[in-house]
């Protein structure tokens, strides 16, 4: 199949990823300025964020049966109400409004997130097509647009209100594209004649392994600005930087690695994934110059790329096809504990012991896919 086939085939998911990466993207940049908007520290920004794992967990457990009962309409209602909640944060300057804002984010974060990742499951196996690189790879270029985007913003003297808002709008247009005339996504319910599979330990280890990797790579989003700009010394413009090098290196390698995963052992994949990310993060925990913190955030682009849809897309091909979309659903929902828990716990390490720790942190946390991509091989085989 033709590249721009394989674009028309994914475009409904492609445009839900995209579109996230833009939000998160604004945010992780934006993020300096969000604290001083606050007037808060590190440790305290952290407890203001912690409402925003929590309400996505909550939607996530409630994304399955919003899809089953919405239809083809599930995705698209998803990713509008998400784009509509990032023009919040900017607007909520109070210690008190602020965390029901980023609830809001996170959880039509977490919806939209179960949501497109079961629709490119399905698409991936009914097509016979490697689709989930190609998608977070959109999530990525997303991503580095709305980091690079706010970073111009941000020099131009606009406040987060402005920054925030305008980017929603943008996201929202990009959502426009999720609508698709046979977009249900099949499996998301209970069969009612009790025949229900069981979905096993497969989805558990692979939602540990995207946990460990949404862990590190959204943690090293959210902080990397703040890590050139406090601890390097760097400008608002190359504290956009951070977030931008890193996820636009993850969308190169997650497009290089459309063709990698076919040709390659998909666990030997994580595996060394995980150990080039580790050296990533290393080198930006000790970098001393915001030209080297980028230098440690690209190799640590590069490893991270194929961790999350490797891990994805081995959980929806080794499932059974009635509890494909389930399956995924459910290790979206392990996975995702890493995504939204990430940024507050390093923000707590970030508060204790600084920046360069947290990093570490993140290192050693990437070691632990080692362990269990060997144990997700074997449970796959049972």
């Amino acid at each position: 199949m033709q590249f721009h086939q394989v674009i028309q085939t994914s475009r409904a998911p492609l445009a839900a990823f995209a579109a996230m990466g833009v939000l998160w993207g604004t945010y992780a940049a934006v993020f300096p300025d969000l604290k001083t908007m606050l007037g808060v520290g590190e440790a305290r920004l952290g407890q203001l964020i912690l409402l925003t794992p929590l309400a996505a967990v909550t939607s996530m457990l409630l994304a399955p049966a919003f899809g089953a009962r919405m239809g083809r309409v599930a995705l698209p209602v998803a990713a509008l109400a998400m784009a509509l909640a990032f023009a919040l944060p900017g607007q909520a300057a109070s210690v008190w409004i602020f965390p029901f804002a980023m609830a809001a984010c996170g959880a039509a974060t977490g919806m939209t997130d179960v949501l497109m990742n079961a629709r490119v499951s399905q698409l991936e196996n009914e097509r016979g097509l490697h689709l989930m690189n190609l998608c977070h790879a959109a999530y990525s270029f997303g991503y580095a647009g709305g980091a690079l985007g706010t970073g111009v913003l941000r020099g131009m003297g606009w406040g987060p209100d402005w920054v925030m808002g305008s980017m929603a709008l943008m996201a929202a247009a990009v959502v426009l594209l999720t609508f698709e005339a046979d977009g249900r996504i099949v499996g998301l319910g209970r069969p009612k004649d009790g025949s229900s599979s069981k979905l096993g330990w497969l989805p558990l280890i692979g939602g540990g392994i995207v946990l460990i990797a949404f862990l590190t790579e959204n943690a090293a989003e959210n902080w990397s600005a703040l890590h050139i700009e406090k601890t390097l010394g760097g400008s608002p413009e190359e504290g956009a930087m951070g977030p931008a090098a890193l996820a636009l290196t993850m969308a190169f390698a997650r497009l290089a690695g459309q063709g990698i995963v076919a040709r390659v052992n998909p666990f030997r994949l994580l595996v060394g994934g995980a150990v080039i990310s580790a050296l990533g993060a290393l080198g930006a925990a000790v970098a001393a110059s915001p030209m080297q913190a980028y230098a440690g955030f690209i190799v640590m682009g590069i490893g991270s790329s194929v961790i999350a849809p490797t891990a994805f897309s081995l959980v929806g091909r080794l499932s059974a096809p009635e509890a494909r979309a389930r399956s995924v659903a459910r290790a979206t929902f392990w996975g995702y504990f890493g995504y939204f828990f990430g940024p507050p716990m390093l923000g707590f390490i970030a508060g204790g012991f600084g920046l360069r720790y947290a990093f570490v942190f993140a290192a050693v946390m990437l070691l632990v896919v080692v362990v269990l991509a060997p144990v997700m091989a074997r449970a796959s085989r049972r």
